[in-house]
């Protein structure tokens, strides 16, 4: 934990957590600031409302983006205003709400001197109605591994090999389908069975003792 001090209007505020942007300020949010305080408040809100389309999955091209410049706001700065405020709703937006209250947040908004008149703009982003759809779409997007949808097996027995003429050995056949469409076959032996079995029990086992530990569970 980072002990923060945030002084805004109100005046100090000491707070012994870590800021939702973590314990080092992104460079493209310290971007940020010095072009955004000289930004009016109803441009801010049409990025803002570019940002939100794009993160929903919806397409923003570059007309939409040019028709906010114009001889002082540029499109370098066009750019990297939206840069540092996309960057900073998606570090805001995986975090929980249970963990990230609507003050928190604000209090760390004053710490970056992000001015007071687009605060209210950017929270609505976080805490607002159309939070979940984003949610959703950061999820989906995500890098991530396949998964099993589908798990068959059977028992063989072998009943002779070229090598024995009488084996009578059994032996686990399995059919595993990810998510992604690939089938995989392959055979395991009774043995190896009964170690995957207590492998994924004993994991299962320790899964349910670590969420019983009281630093996972989150403090309102």
């Amino acid at each position: 934990m980072s002990i923060i001090q945030v002084t805004g209007s109100g005046g100090s505020v000491q707070s012994d957590r870590t800021p939702f942007y973590g314990g080092r300020v992104p460079p493209e949010i310290s971007l940020l600031i010095k072009p955004l305080g000289k930004c009016e408040k109803q441009t801010v809100g049409k990025i803002l409302q570019l940002i939100v389309s794009s993160m929903e999955g919806k397409p923003v091209n570059h007309e939409q983006f040019k028709e906010l410049s114009n001889e002082t706001l540029t499109e370098e700065i066009l750019s990297i205003i939206y840069s540092g405020l996309y960057s900073l709703l998606k570090r805001a937006i995986r975090l929980p709400l249970t963990s990230l209250k609507p003050e928190m947040f604000k209090e760390d908004m004053c710490e970056l001197q992000i001015p007071s008149e687009f605060q209210e703009d950017i929270s609505s982003v976080v805490f607002g109605s159309r939070r979940p759809r984003i949610e959703n779409k950061i999820l989906d997007s995500r890098p991530r591994l396949p998964k099993i949808e589908q798990l068959k097996w059977r028992v063989d027995v072998a009943i002779s090999t070229s090598v024995l003429n009488r084996v009578l050995e059994p032996t686990i056949l399995m059919e595993m389908k990810l998510s992604n469409g690939r089938i995989h076959l392959f055979e395991v032996p009774v043995s190896q069975f009964h170690q995957l079995r207590y492998n994924v029990a004993y994991v299962l086992k320790e899964m349910e003792d670590l969420e019983k530990k009281s630093i996972l569970k989150i403090q309102d």
